[in-house]
């Protein structure tokens, strides 16, 4: 006991592990290439299913691959306003006898306030 030290650690510290009998998966490198000219090169794994044709550049800016044409840009889905979901529940005979009937009962509410009122 008195031969051996302990180790003290720390959170976050490094691990102690050893690297000599990992095997590493295969690799893809994919380069990328941004308008201002930055090449950037990122390692994926070669099972990997998508590989993204966009990267952000260390300049903020949208990198492209080089080595694929641009995919098909994909219809972007138009969302649909609260005046759409309404009629899908309702049809506009229906709208419009709901708001006369909105209407006459706030008529009807006002009329004995303008009577008070004037009494």
């Amino acid at each position: 006991m008195a031969n051996t030290s302990l180790r003290g650690t720390r959170l976050g510290a490094t691990s102690y592990e050893n690297d000599s009998r990992v095997v590493m998966v295969d690799r893809v490198f994919v380069a990328y290439s941004c308008p201002k000219g930055h090449e950037t090169t990122i390692p994926y794994s070669a099972e990997a299913e998508e590989i993204p044709y966009e990267w952000e550049c260390r300049c903020g800016a949208n990198a492209h691959r080089t080595d694929i044409e641009a995919p098909e840009a994909k219809a972007a889905k138009i969302g649909r306003t609260h005046w759409d979901m309404l009629l899908e529940r309702r049809t506009i005979n229906d709208l419009e006898d709901l708001l006369s009937e909105r209407l006459d009962l706030i008529a009807a509410k006002r009329t004995p306030q303008r009577a008070r009122k004037t009494a």
